[in-house]
């Protein structure tokens, strides 16, 4: 499949109903307006407009739904989404992108509601709504959803020879919503009823916002993920019984929240978090490298944010004694095993003795008996073992009680009226604060790496303050202003690489994404759980934003150290110390990672940020039964390859084949096997037909072999 596609346009059909045909790559998306509605009428992953032939529309018929509006809003307790008026059509080319504005007015209050759609001429869009407040009274919105509506419909002689009504879709997604249980893919077949799943609102917070709805007779996945840190709910209504001419199945993307949700002042425009949106034709990997495309062209594209260098990050935090002496020795760990930049994690504002109190944050200031001479004698001594120097900070909670005492306006408020140690950043007070002692921290203390972090319950999400007269959920107002302080800071430190952490995942979307280098996806590291992560969480992000640790936080209690190092291999590398400060070094466990992270920097680091991903084994429960997984990742010009192979606890299996996916059958490759050190040549074809035979050491162990060109 060709993923790097540039063709975009939207089409506005001069007959009939007012029709927008959004193409962008092969992906096809229309909406028609009728009956003073705007509605879903389609998807293709073909190319084809739906009313290719004049006389022979193929868009879905908005009445066999009975949600078929491509957006819901409530306000004052009405259904906007109903009696609107359409009052234009505008589109625009800007900065590389095509911009399509969908200007409707509601006939039930005083709201305008611009619906955009940005097309970068990838498989993918972005998606989102602007709604205007034209009178002079405060509207309270209680339902929002960006997206919504009709996706397929099949009629009867299509849906005959493929049996029970069950099988026709399959939902992709992470299924677990707890900390530690990142990445937990799976694909579950639809029943025909509504099939819901959520999180941050009514459930934790460490699901990635992503979904992959496969229609397994038509052979497509549509994609998508919300942009937004808060609350979310997808639903997915199948509609189809057996005695039916058909089934048809459509989908809405929610915030959720507290009602209101959003109270909109007079004048007021509320500007929603987006949909990022497609489909291709294919299996899971294909919507997956498709959206990576948009990803990196269009949402993760803060030039600032890049950071071309992917520096091996390695450090130490509460979990060790944080003294000088152990920091320094620590360092010399790092700077051994490869790494290029020292992060000192939570704590550093601690005395000594008291790093385990490092959530009581608020006092950014290092702690003069911790550090007498100051924390830039840890940055100069990790200069002087040719590593760059990084802090932990958690700007968005106070902990410290002094600091709480002196502010107790700048708190957010729980809806049973307590008070909680999250920082409201819609207080414009509190807000500068934050950014302010952000910046001071990385020009006082030269931080060449910032890692942010965000320890909150899902409670703490949602909060509440009044805004004309009514309560509303601050939920948007604060996270609109957390992504805006980030690309303030990010724009102003270009040269500063931003690492996001958020109790592990707990913040890993693509609103959030935008103004930081890569993310902490988890803090569980043990495996194979370590690994599924890495699986799933590479499905969900480019692999060079996704940050994996070798060693600490409990890596060391199960699987062998190549099953660590190589687990990291597959994104963004990052290291933990081999052994306590007092023991005597591994030479041979230092000599081996040293080794693995120069093939990482050498061979995989080259080309990892424009790479093709694989995910062999899809299903994390089929990990968990025993089955050996296998992730893949190729340049685009088929010039290199890494297969990364691991086996589960209690594996039974002691050889597989794999078959490489990121290969060029024309080629001639040489093959490296890492673990006997091996090496033969091969035919493209000749590896893509009869694949790779891979031995199994044992279980919870590992296996890397590198494809390169022949030369």
């Amino acid at each position: 499949m060709k993923y790097d596609t540039t063709f975009k346009d939207v089409y506005l059909s001069p007959v009939g109903a007012p029709a927008f045909c959004y193409r962008t790559g092969f992906t096809v998306y229309e909406e028609v307006f009728r009956g003073g509605q705007l509605m879903s009428a389609g998807w293709n992953a073909a190319g084809y407009p739906l009313d290719v032939l004049s006389e022979g529309s193929s868009r879905l018929n908005g009445g066999l739904f009975w949600e078929p509006s491509a957006f819901r809003l409530s306000a004052d307790g009405c259904d906007l989404s109903r009696f609107l008026e359409y009052t234009g059509f505008e589109k625009r080319e800007e900065g590389g992108k095509l911009i399509a504005e969908v200007r409707l007015k509601s006939g039930i209050k005083p709201v305008l509601i611009a619906v955009v759609t940005e097309l970068d001429g990838s498989a993918a869009f972005r998606r989102y709504l602007k709604i205007t407040n034209t009178g002079d009274k405060p509207l309270a919105l209680s339902g929002l959803s960006v997206m919504s509506g009709g996706v397929e419909s099949i009629d009867r002689y299509q849906k005959t020879p493929y049996g029970e009504i069950g099988k026709f879709w399959s939902l992709g997604y992470f299924t677990n919503a707890e900390g530690c249980m990142e990445g937990d893919f799976e694909w579950r077949d639809l029943p025909p009823e509504t099939t819901s799943f959520s999180g941050r609102w009514g459930r934790e917070r460490h699901r990635h916002p992503m979904f992959m709805l496969r229609s397994n007779v038509m052979g497509t996945v549509l994609f998508g993920q919300l942009g937004w840190s808060g609350g979310y709910r997808f639903d997915f209504d199948l509609r189809a019984a057996p005695e039916e001419d058909g089934a048809r199945i459509s989908f809405n993307a929610a915030i959720t929240g507290w009602d209101p949700i959003y109270v909109l002042g007079a004048g007021e425009t509320l500007t929603t978090p987006s949909m990022h949106i497609g489909i291709a034709a294919g299996g899971l990997d294909d919507a997956v490298n498709a959206m990576n495309v948009h990803l990196r062209r269009s949402v993760l594209d803060l030039p600032e944010a890049a950071e071309p260098q992917m520096y091996v990050g390695g450090g130490m935090g509460p979990e060790h004694d944080m003294s000088t002496a152990t920091t320094k020795q620590f360092i010399d760990q790092l700077a051994r095993m490869g790494a290029e930049v020292f992060i000192i994690d939570a704590g550093w504002f601690t005395p000594p003795g008291k790093q385990g109190e490092w959530y009581k944050t608020g006092n950014w200031h290092f702690d003069p008996d911790r550090y007498p001479e100051g924390i830039r004698e840890m940055r100069d001594y990790a200069a002087s073992k040719g590593l760059k120097f990084g802090l932990w900070m958690e700007p968005e909670r106070l902990g410290n009680e002094e600091v709480m005492k002196a502010h107790p306006d700048w708190l957010t408020k729980h809806t049973d009226g307590g008070i909680s140690g999250f920082l409201d950043m819609t207080n414009p007070e509190a807000a500068a604060w934050a950014e302010s002692e952000v910046a001071r921290c990385i020009e006082e203390y030269g931080m060449d790496l910032l890692r942010i972090d965000y320890n909150v319950s899902s409670r703490d999400y949602f909060h509440w303050s009044e805004k004309d007269g009514i309560r509303e959920d601050r939920s948007l107002r604060h996270f609109g202003a957390v992504y805006a302080m980030y690309e303030r800071l990010k724009k102003r430190f270009p040269d500063v690489v931003f690492e996001n952490c958020a109790g592990g995942g707990g913040r890993t979307d693509l609103g959030l994404m935008r103004a930081f280098s890569h993310t902490w996806v988890s803090d569980r590291q043990i495996a194979p759980r370590s690994f599924m992560i890495t699986n799933g969480m590479t499905m969900a992000l480019p692999p060079e934003r996704v940050d994996r640790l070798v060693a600490g936080m409990g890596c060391h209690t199960a699987g062998t150290l190549d099953y660590h190092i190589r687990n990291a291999m597959f994104g963004h590398m990052s290291l933990n110390v081999l052994s306590p400060r007092e023991a005597a070094m591994n030479d041979d466990a230092f000599g081996f990672i040293a080794r693995e992270v120069k093939i990482y920097k050498d061979f995989i680091r080259p080309y990892i940020c424009d790479s093709l991903v694989f995910h062999h084994t899809e299903s994390t429960d089929a990990m968990k039964r025993g089955r050996t997984a296998v992730i893949e990742l190729a340049s685009k010009d088929g010039s290199r390859d890494a297969v990364g192979v691991f086996s589960a606890a209690d594996s039974k299996e002691t050889e597989i084949t794999v078959y490489p996916r990121g290969l060029d059958a024309g080629k001639t490759y040489r093959v490296m096997e890492d673990n006997g050190g091996g090496t033969y040549e091969a035919k493209g074809f000749e590896l893509i037909r009869d694949g790779l035979f891979v031995r199994i050491p044992s279980s919870m162990s590992s296996a890397l072999i590198l494809i390169s060109e022949g030369e």
